[in-house]
């Protein structure tokens, strides 16, 4: 059977069928000894290698984003500042991008990388990836609204998957969602007749926010990194 090698390479959990692309455009992917080309497809009985300097090192880092700042591609004409932009001039880090997003509102865990395959991984709908958030709304949690928010809530005609949910104080809740629709929180509150004043989200997969304040970070290293890899399936 022929594939292309960039999705033999992403496959192999080598890199994203992307950051495939770039390596063979740089000319650092080898088959049968010969540089790769854009496109070309592959057998088993190919041999494919990598370049010794093929890959860069790869970061994984825990960032809390404050709410008020953007996840992604910000209007600076009204202010606006995204995590990207944040983390160059606050930390002069660079080349790490967040997972995902957390709207503007909102704030919480963001895992930022520059590894493509943890892109991939963590925004494939069919993966079920766990994402926990902490719920603060308008008036008294109910038995009712936790029993409904854990069936799935018709919000404009979706009903949102089964979810996990328990009771936290008066006015909040904790809730897990193994789905990502925008401002589904806010939407499944919204139809049951609560208003969310303030969402966290606290854990990732396995990452937790821990005691990160707003635009403070953490690596992701050591035992946590090779954990939370595993369940993504990337070890």
């Amino acid at each position: 059977m022929t594939v292309r090698l960039n999705k033999y390479l992403a496959d192999r959990k080598i890199a994203s069928r992307r950051e495939a692309d770039v390596l063979i455009a740089e000319g650092k992917v080898l088959i049968n000894g010969k540089k790769a080309i854009i496109g070309q497809k592959v057998t088993d009985d190919d041999i494919v290698r990598l370049s010794p300097n093929a890959t860069k090192a790869k970061t994984y880092l825990a960032y809390y984003k404050g709410a008020g700042i953007i996840t992604h591609s910000p209007d600076k004409e009204k202010g606006e500042v995204d995590i990207a932009t944040r983390m160059k001039k606050d930390y002069g880090i660079k080349d790490v991008y967040p997972i995902g997003r957390l709207d503007k509102a909102s704030e919480g865990l963001i895992i930022l990388t520059n590894d493509g395959r943890v892109t991939s991984a963590l925004l494939d709908s069919e993966n079920d990836i766990e994402k926990e958030y902490e719920v603060t709304v308008d008036k008294p949690v109910t038995g009712r609204l936790l029993k409904k928010m854990a069936e799935g809530v018709n919000i404009e005609g979706y009903v949102t998957k089964p979810a996990l949910t328990a009771p936290k104080s008066g006015k909040s809740f904790k809730i897990i969602l193994t789905e990502g629709k925008k401002h589904q929180i806010r939407r499944m509150c919204m139809a049951l007749g609560w208003q969310v004043k303030i969402l966290k989200r606290v854990r990732v997969v396995t990452i937790k926010l821990d005691k990160l304040k707003p635009n403070q970070y953490r690596k992701i290293v050591g035992k946590e990194l090779q954990t939370f890899l595993q369940e993504l399936g990337l070890s």
